[in-house]
Formats: structure tokens, sequence, C-alpha cells
């Protein structure tokens, strides 16, 4: 839980012969430090995950190298529409948001090291359409509601089955459909395998690659903006090359316009009659 200190302060103010009831989407260990402070011979009940299926929701996993998934992931970012994008770690989140912004994304950051009223805003700009790309560790994972979000895709896969349900569970909601995406490299397929199997699920697995159409059809991956707008005219071409001869000819022009390290060559004229030698009077 990561607001564990706020719920213990409101727990502290509660009258202690009052009745508690407290609902939690997991049942970790901060939960039940809390069961056992606070509760009083406490009755739990649990929902069994497999009952909660979303018969809406397509799961899909994309093997990708890992030298093209930062493409694949800028692409998938570009798409028209919506979409969260899940990563382990504060940093990872912060420096994908940043390249997704100087691709001309629209995408904005969310986690644990934000203060509540930049997570407020933030999910307020995404959820009116200001910003495209949510981009979060999984403090967003838990909680939150967006209509018509129709893909979450997982950049660095979860570790616990229960994160990717979690994850997965912000898409699909309120009998809408939807989209889970993990992108696999090659290293992480054996774990990603074990991890649906206790999560209950039977993905789509897909060999993917930037700009392959099996990435626009699953995810509506598209170039970003910023490569869109580029125009190929602004690189050289080989004929606007200067060659090689009339890159040393400036610097003989520039000596023939300075002719002080040397004699000035002699140049013929024309027009005039010839100078007499010495002691021969000219005739008129």
């Amino acid at each position: 839980m990561g607001f564990m200190p706020q719920v213990t302060a409101l727990l502290d103010q509660v009258r202690p012969d009052g009745q508690r009831m407290l609902f939690s989407a997991t049942l970790d260990r901060n939960v039940d430090l809390l069961v056992r402070r606070y509760l009083n011979d406490p009755v739990v009940h649990s929902v069994d995950p497999s009952a909660g299926a979303v018969t809406t929701m397509e799961h899909h996993v994309l093997l990708v190298h890992g030298t093209d998934k930062h493409a694949a992931v800028t692409e998938i970012a570009a798409r028209d529409g919506r979409v969260i994008m899940f990563l382990d770690t504060k940093h990872a989140v912060d420096r994908l948001t940043q390249h997704l912004l100087s691709s001309g994304v629209r995408a904005a950051s969310l986690h644990g090291g934000k203060s509540q009223p930049q997570r407020t805003r933030t999910l307020t700009q995404f959820k009116n359409g200001h910003v495209n790309v949510l981009v979060a560790t999984n403090v967003a994972a838990r909680g939150i509601h967006v209509d018509s979000l129709d893909l979450v895709v997982n950049v660095d896969p979860p570790t616990d089955h229960k994160d990717y349900l979690h994850r997965g569970g912000r898409t699909a909601r309120a009998g809408e459909s939807g989209s889970v995406v993990t992108l696999v490299t090659p290293n992480q397929r054996r774990a990603m395998t074990r991890l649906m199997e206790m999560a209950g699920i039977v993905p789509q697995t897909t060999q993917v690659r930037a700009g392959a159409e099996a990435l626009n059809r699953i995810t509506g991956a598209q170039a970003p903006p910023a490569s869109r707008s580029s125009s190929p005219c602004r690189w050289p071409s080989a004929p606007s090359v200067a060659p090689p001869r009339a890159v040393g000819a400036a610097p003989l022009r520039r000596a023939a316009a300075h002719p002080r390290d040397g004699p000035s060559p002699t140049r013929p004229r024309t027009g005039r009659p010839a100078r007499p030698a010495p002691g021969v009077r000219a005739g008129r």
C-alpha cells in the first residue's frame, strides 16, 4: 500500500469500539499488519481471481528484440487514442516520458515521486485528452478509472501475477473492451510464461518489430509526430555535395587575390605601343 501512514492516521482516530471494515485489492503484508493491529476477531472475504476474469479483455505478449524495443514503444505511444504504459522504476518513467515528449507525443509521468497535486493534475489532463500517454509505475495500477481507455502496455513486464492483473484492470472496465500488451525480450520469455500461468491467462503471442504490420494491427502503432513531420529533403543528397576539386580551388583563388607571397605573373598588354629600348628615341 502506498498510503500506509495516511491509513493508520485515520484508523487511529476511529473509536476503538466501532465497527471497522477494510477493503483492499490485494492482501499483502501491509494489509495483514492493519488487520492484526486494528481489528478484533476479523473475518476475511476474498474473490477468486478467476471469478473476476473480464471476457472483454484481450491479452497479448509481443516478442521483441531488446535493440528494437525502444522504437516499438515509441510507435505504440504515437497511436491514436489514450494508453497507459507501465514501467518498473521512477527513473525509467521519467526518461521515457521525456523521450516521448521530444518525439511529439503528448505524454505525462505518474509515480510515487510526484506530489498529490501533481498526480491529480496529471490524471485530469489524461482523462480530458490533453495528455494521450500516461507513463507510470505501479502507483497507477490501482484505483484509477478512465473512460474509453482501450490499451494498457507493460513496457516492463511485472514480476508478480497480481500486479499484472491490476495493471490490466485499468482497461476493459464497465463493460468496455480493451487490450493488455506486454513487451517481452528473449531473456524475459520464460518468466513471463510462468507469470501468465499463475494469472490463469492464455495470451496471444506474436513476434513483432518496429514498423511491422502486426504491431500496428494489435496496438495501432504508428510513426511518432516528429518522425512524420520530417522531410527527406532536409538530409543532404549526393548531388549536392561539392566535388573534391571545388573544395581545393578556393585556396588558389584566395592566393591569387593576395599576391604578397610571391611575384605577380606577367600579363601581356594589348592596344599600346611597345616601350623603346634605353637610348633609342621613339619615332613620331
